[in-house]
């Protein structure tokens, strides 16, 4: 392959690994492409409170798991006095154990959950229905139970639309005498409970979804029962009371199946109470945080995981190939001369330090000095090595000089005076110089105004916030950089500053 086809073939393959690694973390590990996104983070809290019977204690709590619209980002068990341990997989459940108590006992739970998924998320329920098991009802309360079941039979088509007309007849408007005579027979049981019993006298596989509403600053919530049933294809939920289908608007499903939320042996006077808590937190410090919990590799082996102080320098490392990218594409599409070839991307990061009007005028004043004392060291007709180290030394001086005079007159800009590249500026004088005595001032303008426009430009880019955001956090976008670039240097066509020479065809 020629040199030109392998150039553009590692542009290509350096692009396409860019541009999928960034990607790759926007639509999997949900890092923001804007540098001021948000998250909604809830912040959730179970209350358990019971009386103990002066002797052992067994508490057993369901635990929520990730699902589709949230995802779990931290959970916290505060059981003082009691022992503690996670059971299962598919569903969790915390049990608090103690040898002896009495009197009123609490028990917190609190997780922090993300809207959005987590990696590895449980997007659906288990396509498998389980075994229907028939209510453990008597004569007369199974006889009230199986009109109603006839009666939305007769109203109905399939499972789904018997499910809906049967909670219809239940609750609102339209509730039968039967569901009025079930309601004062089976005293303390809930419209979902009770729904469930009638789905299995129906043979009809169902299961109870127990959750919250995440509402800001919500307290002492009562745990929501819904009901989903089997169509022997996937689930179907409803809200029991209202016969409404589907998963309602910000609920959190704490329980889906199972037998029980909570239950406590040794404990009488049991109940469970949930506050929630809202807050917008950075879309970055979630997305770290789920790839951190999920052990993502490419968060695990990226610049995160260094320590703060190496991220800091790293930040603005990342941030000198756009000034590079800058520079090339001046110099090749543009044709502006520049006193050497990176130099301008030193003066912008320097500019980064001072500011863009303090730091012209700090390189200005610099450069001016420096090229009248070496136009007077070059009299003396020193050898290069001693004359530039001569100048070295003497913009040292200076760069002293301005800082204490700025602050003896109290302009603290200046003190940033440091961050200029003093070899980078004793060599630009020197070289300023020779050109000065080989071709004239007027070359020494247009490479010195060349360097410091690119400079601006490329300061310009290098400070903006969506730049220095994407650079930070998709580093995998210097790989694009890279692959611009080849295919820059394979230009060998005419620059915006030629066509100067040709404006006689226009004028024609």
């Amino acid at each position: 392959m020629s040199p030109k086809g392998q150039v553009y073939l590692f542009a290509i393959l350096f692009t396409l690994i860019g541009l999928g690694l960034t990607v790759y973390k926007v639509a999997v590990l949900h890092f923001p492409l804007l540098p001021d996104e948000e998250r909604k983070v809830w912040s959730i809290e179970a209350q358990i409170a019971f009386d103990a019977q002066d002797g052992p204690v067994t508490v057993n709590l369901a635990l929520p798991q990730p699902q589709t619209e949230y995802s779990i980002l931290d959970e916290y068990f505060a059981s003082a006095g009691y022992g503690f341990v996670v059971e299962g997989e598919l569903q969790r459940r915390a049990v608090w154990t103690r040898r002896n108590a009495i009197g009123a006992q609490t028990l917190y739970y609190r997780l922090k959950i993300a809207e959005g998924p987590a990696t590895g998320a449980q997007s659906a329920p288990p396509s498998l229905a389980p075994k229907v098991g028939s209510p453990n009802w008597g004569p007369g309360v199974r006889e009230v139970a199986s009109g109603l079941v006839r009666t939305a039979r007769e109203l109905s088509s399939d499972d789904v639309s018997f499910t809906r007309q049967l909670l219809k007849l239940m609750n609102g408007p339209s509730i039968s005498q039967d569901a009025e005579l079930l309601y004062q027979i089976s005293s303390g049981a809930s419209p979902a409970q009770l729904a469930l019993d009638l789905l299995a006298e129906a043979d009809i596989p169902a299961r109870m979804i127990r959750g919250i509403y995440l509402e800001n600053r919500l307290y002492n919530q009562r745990p929501v029962e819904l009901i989903e049933i089997h169509d022997g294809e996937q689930w179907h939920p409803f809200d029991p009371k209202t016969a409404t289908p589907g998963i309602p608007e910000n609920f959190f499903m704490w329980q889906r199946g199972g037998q029980s939320l909570l239950d406590v042996v040794g404990g009488e006077n049991s109940k469970i109470r949930f506050s929630v808590l809202g807050n917008d937190i950075s879309a970055k410090a979630v997305a770290l945080q789920e790839a951190r919990s999920d052990a993502v590799a490419l968060v695990d082996f990226n610049i995160y995981s260094l320590p703060i102080d190496n991220q800091n320098i790293f930040k603005s490392l990342l941030l000198v190939p756009i000034g590079a990218l800058v520079v090339v594409i001046f110099r090749i599409l543009v044709g502006l001369r520049t006193s050497g070839t990176f130099m301008p991307v030193l003066i912008a990061l320097a500019f980064i330090q001072t500011t863009l009007v303090t730091g012209v005028a700090i390189l200005l004043t610099l450069v001016a000095a420096g090229l009248w004392i070496r136009s007077y060291l070059s009299r003396l007709d020193l050898l290069m090595v001693a004359r530039l180290a001569a100048v070295l030394i003497t913009v040292v001086i200076l760069m002293a000089g301005f800082s204490i005079f700025s602050y003896k007159l109290g302009i603290d800009q200046v003190l940033s005076i440091t961050f200029f590249p003093m070899i980078i500026i004793a060599w630009t004088i020197e070289r300023m110089s020779i050109i000065w005595e080989e071709d004239g001032p007027r070359e020494v303008m247009i490479q010195g105004g060349g360097s410091l426009i690119v400079a601006i430009i490329a300061y310009g880019l290098m400070t903006n916030d969506l730049i220095e955001h994407l650079t930070y956090n998709f580093p995998e976008i210097l790989l694009v950089e890279l692959g611009l670039i080849l295919v820059l240097g394979q230009y060998t066509g005419y620059r915006l500053s030629e066509l100067k020479r040709f404006r006689f065809l226009v004028d024609k």
